[in-house]
């Protein structure tokens, strides 16, 4: 369980533009007409100096959201992230950014990623997420939650486990008119066979036991395959998807002119808020408190500290 949640992590730090070098130095984010945003908390960076973690937010949640998404979910998105910072530092007033593990972007990414045009619009929406969120972050039984989140499900999100029972299977067909929805991949016998055998227990397969051998033996109310046999060995669905580098494990592996062919549903791991949904949603006048509500089961909404901008 542990290494699958592992994944999990993993998944929610994929980005949504891989070409991007993503390390860098914030710089302080320095510009005459930001006000400052305050919590007393501060993010050690890597090169050189620190930034106080709600100014740090405003690089994490443009890296973690399309900034063209509806406000309300950039917020819902600010909170995910804040939760994320706090439940690493406890009661510390300080982390380093490599043990935060979460990546930013510092301005001249910003606009690299969305052009000069839409820099300053964009800029400005996601620092305003952060500042109209300052302090707020979700709560179970008095912890912060593990705020996972993905991009688009496969049409419902996924139960979580008894180490997580805030994250609620809920209906997102919105997503599925998201784009990259749906994915179709296929691979020659000798292709996929080479994939699998890169996998712990898979030395053993032979490209003859392809497309035959492969059964998915079970999946999870949202969809998603837990555990599909191929070839003698049972594996981990989402250990398969990795391995097959497929988007999401609510995926179905079928034959193909020789070779097998998978068609895949949803973008991400698929537990927690589908960023996605809550563009949708937004859009649709629901506030970013509801858009977590839905997502995350019995959480509490609380705010640590008062704004201190106003």
């Amino acid at each position: 369980m542990r290494r699958f949640w592992i994944f999990c992590v993993l998944a929610v730090m994929f980005p949504y533009v891989a070409t991007l070098a993503l390390r860098g130095t914030i710089k302080g984010m320095e510009n005459s007409e930001k006000g400052e945003l305050l919590s007393g908390r501060q993010v050690r960076l890597d090169r050189q100096g620190y930034v106080d973690v709600e100014e740090y937010l405003v690089g994490v949640v443009a890296r973690q959201m399309p900034a063209d998404y509806a406000e309300e979910a950039l917020k819902a998105q600010a909170i995910i992230a804040r939760t994320c910072v706090y439940r690493q530092m406890e009661e510390r007033s300080e982390i380093s950014q490599t043990e935060l593990n979460m990546d930013y972007l510092e301005e001249g990414q910003m606009e690299k990623l969305w052009g000069k045009p839409k820099f300053l619009e964009y800029y400005q929406k996601v620092r305003q997420a952060v500042e109209e969120t300052n302090g707020i972050v979700m709560e179970w039984e008095g912890e912060y939650i593990e705020p996972l989140f993905h991009r688009c499900s496969g049409g419902w999100t996924r139960e979580g486990d008894q180490g997580h029972p805030y994250l609620a299977s809920v209906d997102s067909r919105e997503d599925l008119e998201s784009d990259g929805y749906l994915t179709v991949v296929t691979w020659t016998a000798g292709e996929f066979t080479e994939r699998i055998r890169q996998m712990k227990e898979g030395e053993s397969l032979t490209q003859e036991q392809i497309p035959d051998s492969i059964q998915v033996i079970q999946k999870d109310d949202a969809g998603y395959v837990t555990r599909i046999q191929i070839g003698s060995h049972s594996f981990d669905g989402e250990e398969v998807r990795m391995a097959l580098g497929l988007p999401s494990a609510a995926f179905t592996l079928e034959g193909y002119e020789g070779g097998v062919r998978a068609v895949c549903r949803g973008q991400g791991h698929g537990y927690g808020m589908s960023q996605y949904g809550a563009h949708k949603k937004a859009s649709n006048g629901m506030k970013a408190e509801e858009i977590l509500a839905y997502y995350y089961r019995d959480i509490k909404i609380s705010k640590l500290f008062e704004d201190n901008n106003e």
